[in-house]
């Protein structure tokens, strides 16, 4: 049945009438409510109305690598799927995988784990919000805004800056750290700043982290192998005394180009994985090339580097990790364009280049008051 909405709402009691027969109540949680509105999406919106118009848009604005999924890797996928392999699989993904996972701990980084200690989830976005939820109580801090909010935790951010390659300072870290202080999140290659924490740096995280019993590390690893030497990926919970503290989550969309596969997982002590599988009992449940597409990203780096360096006006940093570029355009705040008027933020600066500049769409950071862009996966 259709039903046509009056646009007169009553704020007061959040009723509004359906039809003459009918209401019905609109308001939404305050856990909704909090949330603020996303810059990303409104611009990636406004973006995918002009192609839909047939303007011709650059889109760089969300993270995925513009190759094809490996054909060894879409094959196996289409023969799985003829032999019968489309029903439930385990809520915690199939035991094949999480064996396969815990194999690869072990080889890469000497973490040793068992298939319990693994949860297969639709993408690590989803894997980072059940650990938020399963970990967090009303009150506790940790670094991940909106997550924050969903679990009545409050939210956190500690300040990095271009000089030191955005990396975090361990003596602010300590001295931002708190009896609520549950969750630290840490992103190596880092996604949007291209940074890459090298493993002294880790080291002395984690001993702050050993001198504070409630606080536990999230370490978001998903483009560990996208690395340009000689920087060199460490995976923290390998580190000393870390393995229990660390949850760790990872996946297969960016290193082999498989976003739309929507498959994460975490991984860490068995009591906290178990504690994400419950609440994903209730949502969803998952399941030579990579040196190319790495060497590929490497070549379209080496070029946007060559080409920003031209311009006196842009700063930014060589990326070490990832397929971002972190861009610096606030010495063009203040300009007033014809046709456009002044570019007074980044908000406004990302709409003059998809409104003005050829229909260039790129990332504004949200979360963050500071003049920084991203060009994402190095496609111009």
């Amino acid at each position: 049945m259709y039903f046509s909405i009056d646009r007169h709402i009553q704020k007061d009691n959040h009723i509004c009438r359906v039809s003459d027969e009918m209401e019905v109540d609109i308001s939404l949680s305050p856990r909704v409510n909090s949330l603020t509105p996303s810059k990303t999406v409104a611009i990636t919106d406004q973006a995918t109305a002009l192609v839909q118009a047939g303007v011709p848009v650059i889109l760089l604005t969300s993270g995925k690598p513009d190759f094809d999924t490996p054909a060894s890797i879409a094959e196996a996928g289409i023969n799985a799927i003829r032999e019968g392999y489309t029903r439930y699989t385990p809520n915690a993904g199939t035991l094949e995988l999480r064996m396969a996972i815990c194999h690869k701990l072990k080889v890469e980084y000497g973490i040793s784990c068992t298939p319990d200690q693994i949860l297969v989830s639709n993408g690590t976005k989803q894997c980072i919000l059940q650990a938020v939820l399963a970990v967090c109580s009303p009150g506790d801090e940790m670094s991940y805004p909106e997550m924050a909010r969903l679990a009545d935790a409050t939210p956190v951010i500690l300040p990095t800056h271009r000089a030191a390659n955005y990396l975090l300072d361990p003596k602010l870290l300590e001295s931002k750290l708190s009896q609520k202080s549950r969750l630290l999140i840490l992103c190596s290659p880092s996604n949007p700043t291209r940074c890459v924490y090298h493993s002294k740096l880790l080291e002395e995280i984690a001993e702050i982290v050993a001198r504070h019993p409630r606080l536990l590390v999230l370490s978001d690893e998903i483009y560990e192998h996208i690395i340009y030497a000689p920087a060199a990926h460490t995976s923290f919970a390998s580190l000393p005394g870390m393995c229990n503290r660390t949850l760790t989550v990872n996946g297969f969309s960016k290193t082999f180009a498989m976003t739309g596969w929507r498959l994460g997982y975490l991984a860490g002590p068995k009591h906290f994985v178990a504690a994400c599988g419950k609440i994903q009992r209730f949502g969803y449940a998952g399941g030579e090339v990579v040196s190319a597409m790495v060497k590929a990203f490497r070549e379209k780096r080496d070029f946007l580097v060559e080409s920003f360096g031209e311009l006196w006006d842009v700063k930014y940093l060589e990326p070490l990790g990832a397929h971002y570029l972190f861009l610096d355009l606030s010495s063009y705040y203040g300009s007033n364009v014809d046709g456009f008027g002044v570019i007074n933020g980044s908000e406004s600066m990302c709409r003059y280049l998809l409104d003005k500049a050829h229909g260039l769409a790129i990332l504004v950071l949200e979360f963050l008051d500071v003049a920084v862009w991203v060009l994402d996966d190095f496609t111009l």
